[in-house]
């Protein structure tokens, strides 16, 4: 019976160093006790509709829940080992009151003392079979702070590339070049490097799931309120007239169709095309509404609201403005006879250089 309760301890140990190892050094498995941590967290902040500085917590914080699983469920297991051996498979210094504490509460402080390589020594394993598990259990700690620490060091680099990718989007998308600008030489390597940058977020989706639950915000640096617009200049490239632009036009959709593909698959689950995918991205790390898309894939805009880019339509003058009488501009031609018409615009000041031209001519005929 002691060893099967081993064993189970043991058995715990090793679930722990499994989802460890496919988190961080074989992440293109789905599932996993820290993508199922991260994605309940993920799930009920937006389920309540946090705020937006709550749900920008939910990436980190999730990193230190399953940091905290990890480290405990290792202690448990290893406690676990010890419980059923403990006193009689361990030696105590003269005089020390450790051996009358209840042997769970030993068998985790020893679990504790040596998981975190610390060694105080005042319990050691006497039985043979125990003297090698100490050192285990000890290389099982380092491993486990070597681990966070790299998972951190990789996640954050993954998080930047993608957040330089939104910027870039939402300068061009207050650019809006249209397609006479992007059919030329600059415009196909313009599509070139965003389809670089689309397979490099592509990857990261694939290499660091957990990269998916931190949150952008939803201005410009949001690839999720962004990416959108990276099919509208696909779309506008595949239409241009030189092949290096259709090619780059071309590379830009696939790229964004296989991110659409990664986003489905591993988060949203929708089965839909990449415009729906895309929507369902937005929606779900934006307010908790799923945009509207208009014709060129990009969120409808409301009636009353400014434009996106933070651009306000200039208002239409009022009618009384549009049938003021025209100022005259009649006056003596160079010449003696009749003066010139007056211009069909109505604004004396702006058509001033129409009618010093329209003089001119008159002069010199």
């Amino acid at each position: 019976m002691k060893w099967l309760v081993s064993l189970a301890g043991a058995g715990l140990v090793m679930i722990t160093l499994r989802d460890l190892f496919h988190t961080l050094w074989h992440p293109t498995r789905h599932g996993g006790l820290s993508r199922l941590v991260m994605t309940v967290l993920w799930r009920l902040a937006r389920r309540f509709r946090a705020p937006g500085r709550v749900v920008g917590l939910v990436g980190p914080l999730s990193m230190v829940t399953v940091v905290g699983m990890w480290a405990l469920t290792v202690v448990l297991g290893l406690a676990i080992v010890h419980w059923p051996h403990m006193p009689g498979a361990f030696t105590f210094p003269p005089g020390s009151d450790a051996a009358r504490e209840p042997a769970l509460l030993d068998s985790v402080y020893l679990s504790l003392v040596t998981v975190t390589t610390l060694g105080l020594g005042d319990i050691a394993p006497g039985e043979g079979w125990l003297r090698p598990v100490s050192p285990l259990e000890a290389l099982v700690g380092f491993a486990l702070l070597t681990a966070t620490v790299s998972w951190v060091l990789e996640i954050y680099p993954a998080l930047t590339r993608r957040r330089v990718l939104a910027v870039r989007l939402a300068l061009l998308r207050d650019a809006d070049p249209p397609t006479r600008q992007i059919g030329c030489t600059a415009g196909a390597l313009l599509l070139d490097s965003l389809a670089t940058d689309v397979a490099r977020v592509r990857v990261d989706f694939t290499q660091y799931a957990e990269a998916y639950y931190f949150h952008d915000g939803e201005d410009h640096s949001s690839l999720a309120a962004t990416v959108g617009y990276a099919a509208v200049l696909a779309r506008r490239g595949q239409a241009a007239r030189r092949p290096e632009v259709r090619l780059a036009g071309a590379l830009l959709a696939g790229a964004l169709k296989d991110l659409a593909t990664i986003l489905d698959q591993r988060f949203l689950h929708t089965g839909g095309p990449p415009t729906a995918v895309f929507a369902a991205y937005a929606a779900d790390h934006g307010p908790g509404r799923r945009p509207a898309l208009n014709g060129q894939g990009q969120p409808s805009e409301k009636r009353g609201s400014a434009p996106r880019g933070g651009r306000t339509r200039r208002a239409s003058a009022p009618t009384a403005s549009r049938t003021r009488p025209v100022a005259s501009h009649e006056g003596p031609s160079p010449q003696g006879g009749t003066s010139s018409p007056a211009p069909p615009c109505g604004d004396a000041a702006a058509c001033l250089p129409a009618c010093a031209r329209a003089q001119s001519s008159r002069h010199w005929s």
